[in-house]
């Protein structure tokens, strides 16, 4: 069963959010993920969204998306995630 690990993001630093988007890349592909996409919020049609960024990544399940998370090479980018954007993580089961 696939599992998607979606991430909201408030971008605060976009340099830095560069240099993060074009490291994670590599993070994914020791455990088989895939980015589905990413985009900029068009609309929020009800309530209060403060992102304006999503990524939708595709894992073989949720051991991975944890796997890939717990990764020494993730782990290691977190600093710079932190300086570059506000992040929500939700992982969903299909």
């Amino acid at each position: 069963m696939s599992a998607y690990l979606i991430a909201h993001i408030a971008v605060k630093d976009p340099q830095a959010w560069q240099v993060y988007v074009d490291t994670v890349g590599s993070t994914l592909a020791p455990f088989e993920a895939a980015v589905v996409f990413r985009g900029k919020r068009a609309a929020v049609l009800t309530g209060e969204h403060p992102y304006d960024t999503v990524a939708v990544l595709k894992f073989p399940d949720t051991a991975a998306i944890e796997s890939w998370y717990h990764s020494e090479a993730y782990q290691a980018l977190i600093p710079t995630r932190t300086q570059a954007a506000d992040v929500v993580f939700i992982s969903y089961n299909t």
